[in-house]
């Protein structure tokens, strides 16, 4: 019976640890791998809450990599309860709990050991996308990096751009090396006549490797914020990273810059790209020493290589005359939501001219564009869905559109704190907090990391101490907007809120509130 009996606890607690296992390798593929972001996601966290986390069932993406560690994983582990299983019951309680205590630091030494082989595979897949588009000697390759806005300003491109050329695009968020170089190896053939390549880096070196393997003749840079600050290590570090593109252009390259980003200012330019002074309207331009045949500013503020003029911002669409240097000019009406959606349109445009698009024909493939960030909520409510992701500029923004479209709507937004903003944190948690105090009616804050920065932001602003609140459960934030809202108002969701509750927020009706309810908790 004594038997039995363990059996049934060995089996416990080799059950156990294979869900803490699974978390770990979850958290691990969440941040790609990389020692910085989970460090920053580790520093971000209380220990508490991390401690909670491993009571979860997370289950990492299924590929061959996670799969493979996870197997042999299990394997070793067995081997291991099966060599204890021998041992006295004392010694038995005893290892077990050695194991427990030290879980989190030998699995993640187990993962990391896997990165070693991962690194050289990834390696040889970028030298064979290198040599693959080597043969392509009349493909277009556009390429784009900064802190926000890749994405948009990637798929804005593939849409103009589609209606005169074969385009390939990379797919959703894919930014990274070995995506890249798979995007060339699988999907790239003869009849591409453009491939548009949206850049993502962690530290400095990385934008460098993938524009030796891309080789691109356009660049587009959207912007510089504090995003992956705490990755990078320093706001020049950052500058510098992003900069690694236009520096990798040929001489007859194309440079696209965000000429709204203060960020870009002639001191904080690498030298390489310093210009000793600033145009007649200015815009910051590179030196001479940058040999690239065509350097665009481009702007939604100024008169610039590429403008905009006459700007309208609706609820569901923005519309603004374009202009370029050359005087073409055309009228842009784009199903579109905010302001900040204007200068990633004006990038694209750039780039969709110097291929040889006219304004008139560039505007006419725009109204292809489509937003799906605003969607029907419960109730009437109107939801604005940015929950992918976020960075300090993008939740600014999208506030402002919340006061210029919505002047008459109750404004509620819900998000957590941001990290791996680095020596940044504090500083963007309480701008973020005074422009929610300037423009929300209610702020429902889902983690405590930056909670005091935001409140402070928040009511130096002028919101009343009981508008912002730190709710983590779902039940009270569910509550709380119910309360708060008539039929109209919007509520905007910032970064990693759980996607069960977006889906509650659309698809919720009284009958199946409360059951709901009770599955939702496990996302929160």
């Amino acid at each position: 019976m004594e038997q039995i009996v363990k059996i049934i606890i060995a089996i416990f607690w080799y059950l156990f640890f294979v869900k803490i296992f699974l978390f770990w390798l979850w958290l691990w593929q969440l941040k790609n791998y990389h020692l910085g972001r989970f460090k920053a996601h580790f520093e971000a966290q209380k220990i508490k809450k991390l401690m909670a986390a491993w009571y979860r069932v997370k289950l990492p993406l299924a590929t061959k990599k996670t799969i493979f560690i996870a197997g042999l994983w299990f394997v070793l582990q067995g081997a291991f309860f099966w060599l204890i299983f021998s041992q006295s019951d004392s010694a038995f309680r005893l290892l077990i709990l050695l194991w427990l205590f030290f879980l989190p630091i030998i699995t993640s030494v187990f993962i990391l050991i896997f990165q070693i082989p991962a690194w050289l595979w990834q390696i040889y897949m970028m030298k064979k996308a290198q040599a693959k588009r080597a043969q392509f000697k009349n493909l277009t390759v556009i390429a784009i990096t900064g802190s926000y806005g890749k994405t948009t300003t990637k798929d804005f491109l593939s849409a103009m751009l589609s209606e005169k050329f074969s385009v390939l695009a990379t797919e959703k968020n894919i930014n990274a090396e070995i995506g890249i170089a798979q995007t060339i190896l699988h999907k790239l053939k003869p009849e591409h006549q453009v491939l548009i390549a949206e850049v993502g880096a962690y530290q400095r070196g990385k934008i460098k490797q993938v524009c030796a393997m891309l080789q691109p003749q356009i660049g587009i840079l959207t912007g510089i914020n504090e995003q992956h600050l705490a990755t990078f290590g320093s706001q020049k570090n950052i500058i510098k990273a992003k900069f690694e593109l236009i520096e990798a252009l040929p001489e007859q390259g194309t440079a696209i810059l965000n000429g709204d980003d203060e960020k870009l200012s002639i001191s904080n330019l690498p030298r390489t790209v310093r210009s000793a002074h600033c145009n007649s309207f200015g815009i910051k331009q590179f030196s001479k020493n940058l040999q690239v045949k065509s350097k665009i500013f481009c702007s939604s503020e100024t008169k610039a290589d590429f403008w905009a003029e006459d700007i309208k911002i609706e609820k569901e669409k923005i519309s603004f005359t374009a202009l370029s240097q050359d005087g073409d000019q055309a009228r842009f009406a784009i199903n579109l939501i905010g302001r900040q959606n204007i200068i990633n349109v004006l990038m694209a445009a750039a780039v969709a001219k110097t291929l040889g698009l006219t304004m008139a024909e560039i505007a006419l493939a725009g109204q292809k564009i489509r937003s799906h960030s605003l969607k029907q909520g419960i109730s009437g409510l109107n939801i604005l869905d940015y929950t992918y992701s976020a960075n300090p500029s993008g939740i600014i923004a999208h506030l402002d559109y919340l006061k210029t479209a919505w002047p008459q709507a109750r404004k509620i937004i819900v998000m957590p704190c941001l990290i791996e903003l680095g020596s940044a944190s504090k500083d963007a948690h309480y701008k973020i907090g005074q422009a929610i105090g300037q423009i929300c009616d209610l702020a429902i804050i889902t983690t405590q990391d930056r909670f005091k920065e935001l409140k402070q932001g928040a009511l130096g602003a002028g919101l009343a101490q009981d508008k912002i609140l730190l709710l983590e459960k779902s039940e009270q934030i569910l509550e709380k907007i119910k309360a708060a809202t008539r039929p109209g108002d919007i509520i905007l969701l910032e970064s990693r809120v759980p996607s069960a509750l977006l889906a509650l927020l659309q698809d919720m009706n009284d009958r199946s509130h409360n059951a709901t309810l009770k599955n939702i908790n496990q996302f929160l």
